[in-house]
Formats: structure tokens, sequence, C-alpha cells
């Protein structure tokens, strides 16, 4: 992705350096992402196991990689204050208003609960931020074989594109179902609404086509593949069981942004009236 003269968005609150953290230890870097990746992917809640082996983290410089993912998400961030605040206003006659991306390293606080690598990059609707740990990023390429900038643009569109269901008044009514229907049907709520986002992550992608590299729709289309529920709950081992999933199945995910890609209209995400995923 081209993002050379991109500025940097200033919707950021870079938490990374502020030491309030604690980082797992004992268990080694390996084992830390693998734990991170299936707790995220596999939706497991693995943070007991974290902090099983958590050492208070002291406040410390901040490495080039990570120096290098921040800014890079910032970028991206901008990329996308610029297409919604278009597309809002040109396709529904409205103002955008931008969330903010919290990026952090180890673990921070949120009105939606801690947030940590176990948590994964989330969209909290309370304070409308989106929560990033910088080493995700290594999770994604290294770990899941989702490697490539434009992979890592993705999962960043992804958690805007739930900041736009919120715009749109989407999110509340959704939730509001989802605690009135079974834990099956609840999940099955969740699948639509992530498909959405990733129908979404699709459009913005569309619409920044002046800044993409040659390969880059393949990286997020693996990216989607690769994080889909039924790849990941292979991939710990388990017999892929559709009533447990929340995210969509790779085919699922891989569509639904393709359909946001190719046709960059909002109207083509309604994925709550589509008869079949």
């Amino acid at each position: 992705m081209r993002l050379r003269g991109v500025k940097s968005s200033r919707n950021v609150d870079d938490r990374r350096r502020a030491g309030g953290g604690r980082r797992a230890g004992g268990v080694g870097l390996f084992g830390v992402l693998i734990i991170l990746a299936i707790g995220y992917f596999a939706g497991i809640d693995v943070t007991p196991l974290l902090n099983q082996t958590a050492a208070p983290a002291q406040s410390q410089a901040t490495t080039a990689e990570q120096d290098q993912a921040a800014d890079f998400s910032t970028r991206v961030l901008a990329t996308t204050e610029e297409v919604w605040d278009d597309i809002f206003a040109n396709q529904l006659g409205r103002d955008y208003t931008p969330p903010v991306l919290v990026l952090f390293s180890g673990m921070t606080q949120s009105p939606c609960g801690g947030a940590s690598g176990a948590t994964g990059p989330f969209y909290c609707p309370v304070d409308q931020k989106a929560y990033l740990d910088t080493d995700f990023f290594v999770t994604l390429n290294r770990q899941m074989g989702a490697g490539g900038d434009f992979a890592a643009a993705y999962v960043i569109a992804h958690e805007v594109a739930h900041h736009v269901q919120n715009q749109l008044g989407i999110l509340a009514p959704v939730d509001q179902r989802r605690r009135q229907v079974s834990k099956v049907e609840a999940n099955a709520l969740t699948v639509r609404l992530e498909l959405q986002a990733d129908c979404l992550a699709g459009v913005w992608a569309n619409n920044v086509g002046e800044l993409l590299e040659p390969g880059d729709i393949e990286e997020a289309l693996n990216a989607a593949v690769r994080i889909g529920d039924d790849h990941l709950q292979r991939q710990a081992g388990r017999v892929p069981a559709p009533h447990t999933f929340t995210h969509g199945t790779s085919k699922q995910r891989a569509g639904w942004f393709a359909r946001g890609y190719q046709s960059g209209n909002l109207s083509q995400c309604d994925t709550f009236s589509a008869a079949n995923l």
C-alpha cells in the first residue's frame, strides 16, 4: 500500500509508553503468540492464562518495529477518515465523525473491558474508540500466515467499519437483540455484523484504489480466509462447529470483503437482509 505522502491521523491515543500494562512471562514469546492467536480467532478468553504468568511491565521505549506499525496504522486511519467522510456526505447526506484509534502495547483499559493481545483488535462503542496492540501484526503475519501490509490495513479498516455501523445506528439494536435470544441465535447475529464490517472494509478498499499496489487485494482476501471461524477452529485442532461461529467462514469473510470492494457502495453491505451469507 502506497502511504508515502498520506498524513497521519490526529485521532490517535498512543498509550504504548504508558507502562501501565502487564506482559506475560514464563511461557516465552512463541507460547504467548500462540495463546493470543487461539484466544482471539477461536473465540476463547485466554486472559486468565496470560494473567497466571504475568509480570508488571516497566515503561520502556518502543521498538522500531512497533513504531513502524504505529505510523502505518495512523496513516491507514487517515485514509478511512477521508473515505467515510466522503461516503457519508455523498451517499447519506450527513456528517461522519471518525473514531479514535488507541495504540497500546501489552494491556490497557477500555469502557468495554480490558484490552490486550488476548482480546485482539476491537471497537468499543461506549467511547467510540478502536483498540490495537501494535504487536498484533506480528501474530497476524508470523503465526496466522496473513502477511503483507494490506492485510494489516484490512484489520484496521474492519474495526473502523464497526464504528461506521455505530454511526449508522446498527450496533445498538443488534446488541439489544442478541441479549434477547439464545446463544446460537446471538452468534448468528454477530456473524452478520462481522461480515457487514468485512464488506464495509471492502468498500473502503475500493475507494483507496490509487494507493493500492499489485497484490494488495490478494493480501486482504488471504487474511479474510486465514481468520475465518472454520479455518481457525481447524488450526486449533477442533472440528468446525457452525453454531459457535462469531465472525463467519473463510469463504463468507472473503466473499463479503470482495463484494464491498467490487461495488464500492454502502448499499451492497446489507448482510441482515441477505438470505444466504
